[in-house]
């Protein structure tokens, strides 16, 4: 019995060395796609903000039509903006 103990706690020290090594190995191999990932979290991140807060795009939207050249096609851009947003202010 305590020969099965001996080979148990053998084998059990070699896996956890085993394991080191590979979780080393792993940590090396995805060490590349850290940069890229922090990335796409970043824009997922920033996709879901403006999902909670469709109002903040309304507001850029607006902005950005409003610093652009008097033009009819500006108002045009404003009035389809606002109706827009008020459909969906009806639906919430």
């Amino acid at each position: 019995m305590n020969f099965n103990l001996q080979n148990i706690a053998q084998r059990r020290s070699h896996l956890q060395t085993v394991a080191a090594s590979q979780r080393v190995e792993l940590e090396q191999c995805v060490e590349r796609f850290r940069a890229p990932l922090a990335l796409a979290d970043r824009g997922v991140d920033a996709i879901r903000f403006v999902r909670r807060n469709p109002l903040v795009l309304a507001g850029a939207s607006a902005l950005f039509v409003a610093l652009r050249r008097y033009r009819i096609s500006k108002w045009l851009q404003r009035g389809w903006l606002a109706w827009q947003l008020v459909r969906r202010l009806r639906n919430r």
